[in-house]
């Protein structure tokens, strides 16, 4: 039967160490592991090969604090600790003091269960401070979960286990998909770094009518005539995330300076230095408002939107943009006249077009791919609500893709 448990009755609580100098750091022992890692480790177990590592003599002359294989990890202060990023460690490691870790008496409870148990659960909640978030390890250790038998934790386990690999599986195709276009690109044009076809070379400003500014005018949550896209809405590799928009109302007149045509393209102006230069095609039917921070470009008959988008966000062409950006105040800033004087090759017109042909069938069967997520990931949420409020039962079938 199951018992309601406190998690420091089933685990042990402990806080991170300081984060070492960057001489402390070798290519050999213990991987250490930062707040801000807790997304990619998420995505990708992997990518913890990759992390900075630390000796063991090093760490115990600095006194780092050692996790095992199985430790739940997520950020107990700072801005990190408003994200709900949960993650179980793959092997031992060393921690920030940004992060909480709770290691689970597996006697008694599956570090997996756990696991989904605090995904559930969303450790945010116990944020004290929002001025600068923070969690308290004694309230960590205070909260109640109910525990069943370890068979009945395996089966739940399983179960969310199933239904997160077949989210990693569709985000692996549309990653794979992203990955086409630049390939795509490449096939058709050449690196431009190397230019192999021989192509003229250009401007942005030879393939462009105009360039303008966005509306500084102020948006709302609700109310307004035309949605407004801004910076966050734009993707670093080109994309469109429409989640989260606001409305703002435009005059005739400015209709025709601050609305975004099916086509047309809009470039990222000021962000951070990584961010700066985001730039994507506008591919709607209906017209939507843009910000201030970025700047519309019409292309002229000599050019596709999607060719140059391509070109900016290519390896080559995101290099460039790194090194234009220019710091103001901790924000990076390329304007408008610096845009339109990137050099660029200028294939023929057709060649773009038959690229732009491609390029929108891929997205075609990305956003195909992208409504299945959309779907896999409200049954993964289902799941998880209904196994910690205890309505998924051992008969439960399993999701399929």
């Amino acid at each position: 039967m199951a018992k309601k448990v406190t998690i420091k009755q089933i685990a042990e609580i402990s806080s991170g160490s300081t984060a070492p100098k960057e001489e402390f750091f070798s290519d050999t022992g213990l991987p250490f592991i930062r707040a801000g890692h807790l997304e990619k480790l998420i995505e990708n177990r992997n990518i913890i090969e990759t992390l900075p590592k630390v000796s063991r003599e090093n760490a115990e002359k600095l006194k780092l604090k050692k996790v095992e294989r199985g430790t739940i990890l997520f950020a107990k202060s700072g801005m990190s600790a408003t994200k709900n990023r949960v993650y179980k460690c793959t092997g031992d490691a060393y921690i920030v003091n940004h992060l909480a870790g709770v290691t689970p008496d597996q006697t008694v409870i599956e570090s997996g269960y756990l696991q989904y148990f605090f995904e559930w659960f969303s450790p945010s909640k116990l944020i004290i401070d929002e001025s600068y978030p923070s969690i308290r390890i004694s309230d960590i250790g205070n909260i109640e979960l109910t525990l069943p038998n370890k068979e009945y934790q395996k089966k739940i386990v399983n179960i969310l286990d199933h239904s997160r690999d077949l989210i990693n599986k569709r985000k692996a195709q549309i990653e794979a998909l992203d990955q086409l276009t630049q390939s795509v690109f490449l096939e058709m044009f050449g690196d431009p770094k190397a230019n192999p076809k021989n192509f003229p070379v250009g401007t942005i400003k030879d393939l462009s009518i105009k360039t303008q500014y966005g509306t500084s005018k102020k948006a709302d949550e609700k109310k307004g005539r035309y949605p407004i896209l801004r910076m966050n809405n734009i993707t670093y590799n080109g994309g469109w995330d429409l989640s989260s928009l606001k409305y703002i109302d435009l005059d005739e007149k400015e209709k025709e300076k601050y609305l975004v045509n099916k086509g047309e393209l809009l470039f990222n102006r000021t962000n951070s230095k990584e961010l700066v230069g985001k730039t994507a095609v506008f591919r709607k039917d209906e017209p939507m408002a843009y910000a201030g921070y970025l700047v519309k470009l019409t292309c002229n008959e000599r050019a596709n939107g999607e060719f140059i988008s391509a070109y900016l966000n290519s390896k080559y062409g995101k290099a460039i943009l790194l090194s234009m950006a220019k710091n103001i105040v901790g924000m990076a800033n390329i304007n408008a006249k610096e845009l339109q004087n990137i050099t660029i090759y200028i294939p023929p017109k057709d060649l773009q077009d038959k690229f732009a042909d491609i390029n929108l069938k891929i997205l075609e069967n990305r956003e195909v791919l992208i409504k299945g997520l959309d779907r896999l990931e409200e049954n993964y949420l289902s799941l998880i609500q209904r196994a910690f409020k205890g309505k998924l039962f051992t008969e439960e079938k399993l999701p399929t893709a």
